[in-house]
């Protein structure tokens, strides 16, 4: 069960890594606008919050790699702590943004969260 935590855990990490560059420098372009179905100026006119909100998501990946590479000792009461984060972000963001992020963000944390504490 170990490895399937660290496993889904790095998926995790991975994507909140992702969404960081996707928000922080893809945001007013081409895929950002395609990949949030949003006009360029729609995109551009939040663009700062967008960046901000990518900080977070990169905090989020910092976290979930530590918890790769701490000692046994730490490693699962980090993990966990921000599994508990991403799932919650992505919980709320369902229900206040887009369905989607159910699907996206807080599933993958959820499965991970879920085989973490096995």
């Amino acid at each position: 069960m170990v490895l399937a935590s660290q496993i889904l855990t790095g998926l995790v990490a991975a994507l909140h890594f992702y969404f960081l560059v996707l928000e922080m420098f893809l945001w007013a372009g081409p895929i950002g606008q395609k990949t949030f179905r949003r006009s360029a100026a729609e995109q551009e006119s939040t663009k700062v919050l967008a960046a901000n909100q990518g900080l977070y998501n990169g905090f989020l990946a910092a976290g979930l790699v530590w918890s790769l590479v701490a000692n046994e000792t730490i490693a699962h009461p980090i993990r966990v702590f921000f599994l508990s984060c991403v799932v919650v972000a992505g919980v709320y963001g369902a229900m206040t943004a887009a369905k989607q992020i159910l699907f996206v963000q807080a599933l993958p944390a959820i499965a991970a969260l879920a085989v973490t504490m096995l």
